[in-house]
This record gives C-alpha cells, structure tokens and sequence, in this order.
C-alpha cells in the first residue's frame, strides 16, 4: 500500500513535543521528509532523531517563530537540504493563564499575539514563495476551538486564535489560483504533555473538561495529526480555506 506523503518535504513548527511531535511522526511514516522546528532546541532534536530511528529523513531547525530572521533561516535550511517544500503545519503557539482581560498586562498581549498570530504569519509570509514557484502545495494552520467561539477563562489567547482563522481563509482565497491550498485545525482539550502534568495534580480540571465534550472525553494528540495528515495530503485537493474543528461536538451550541 502507497504512503500518503512518499516523497514530499514536510515542515512542522513547534514540533519539539505535543501535537506538533506527533504531527511530525504521523508524516515521516507516510513517507514524508519532516523539518522540525521549535525554541527548544534539545526536545526537537529528539523528535528528529525518532523520526529518523524509524528509518525516516528529518532535520532538526532551533527556531522562535516570532522572529523572522528565524522564520526565513528555518524555510531557507528546509530549501537546502531538500530542495523544495510541500507541506507546512504551522503549530506552534503559547497558552497561559489569564483571568479577568482588564487585569492582563501588555506584556502578555504582546507575547502571545507575536508567537501564535505573527508566528503563523511569518511562517506563511516564507513557506508560501516556495510553493508558489514550484505550483503548489499545502498549509495547515493551528487554531482552536477558542477561535471558533468565545473563552471567558482565555479572552487574549481567543482572541489569537480567531485571527489564525481570519488569516488561513483570507490567505486561501488568494493563493488558491495559484494551487496552494490553505487550511486550519481547531482542536478542543486534547491530551498533551503538558496537560497530563497539570491533571496529575488536580484531576478534577480534566473531569471538567471532558464535561465540555459531548463525547465525554479529551481529544488525542494522534487524532489532531490525522486530520492535519488528511488536510496536507492530496485526499483533500478540494478543500481550501476550512477551519476544521475537532471538539468531539464541543462548539455545536449549548452542552
């Protein structure tokens, strides 16, 4: 049986653990070559090395994606040392606590609008040229259930997120005729390294969570990277611009 990505160049941005890592592990077992980004450099290193311990190609870039400096030295090593790029998963972001939007500083409003709007964007602003030379390719952007619909608990991060949306279907309308297509995945709770931390010491907040699911449980981080994998691969050459959501039905209406 064919892999779904042999022989595409893949590259995934906050892969150093999470969604992110098992994005990456999901497209190098199809078939792709996966450049791995993230600031931290020891952890991405180590999804390179799974990726190419199981026989794939992988190269490991230290990258802030808030800096552009960073963000064009991240697509140029991609360019180098595989001579083209398909495929991007634009997934790295930042989340804190928050409270009451009055009482969160600048400084946080800044931080968190600079990784996971700007970052987003400064990815795209370079992955894009590539693909346009070589006629075609595909973007998955990270967003979150928070961008679908408000958060009380997360307003600046919602906020963030929301733009993510905005900017993946705008960005879709404009490179569509140019056959790179653009989409974005909006997951709800899903269990991640560090939410398993948090649950460890309060197991409540993850019986809430899951309370917010009409499924009745969190999502997988290997259920993200399937639908990322579907929405880069070329089963979905007709979808363009779609913020999918992948909530177990947490933004249908009231719960």
């Amino acid at each position: 049986m064919s892999r779904r990505l042999e022989g595409k160049i893949a590259l995934v941005t906050g892969a150093s653990s999470g969604i992110g890592r098992a994005t990456a592990l999901a497209f190098a077992r199809e078939g792709a070559a996966v450049v791995v980004a993230a600031r931290r450099q020891s952890e991405t290193q180590e999804t390179a090395r799974q990726i190419t311990g199981a026989g794939g190609r992988s190269l490991a870039v230290a990258t802030d994606v808030s800096s552009e400096p960073q963000v064009r030295a991240l697509v140029e090593a991609a360019l180098r040392t595989y001579g083209r790029l398909d495929i991007a998963f634009n997934n790295a972001g930042i989340f804190g606590a928050e409270g009451p939007m009055h009482a969160v500083t600048t400084e946080y409003w800044d931080s968190i609008m600079a990784t996971n709007l700007k970052g987003t964007w400064l990815c795209m602003k370079h992955e894009i040229p590539p693909m346009l030379e070589q006629g075609g390719g595909s973007i998955v952007n990270m967003s979150s259930t928070a961008g679908l619909t408000g958060w009380s608990a997360a307003a600046l991060y919602s906020a963030s997120k929301f733009g993510v949306v905005g900017l993946t279907k705008s960005a879709a309308l404009q490179y569509a005729p140019a056959g790179v297509r653009i989409n974005a995945v909006c997951p709800a709770f899903t269990r991640i390294e560090s939410m398993d931390s948090m649950l460890a010491t309060a197991p409540a907040a993850g019986e809430q969570m899951a309370a917010s699911i009409p499924l009745g449980r969190i999502g997988t981080m290997e259920e993200v990277a399937e639908a990322v994998l579907w929405l880069s691969s070329d089963a979905a050459s007709f979808c363009v611009g779609h913020a999918l959501a992948l909530d177990g039905g947490q933004t249908l209406g009231l719960w």
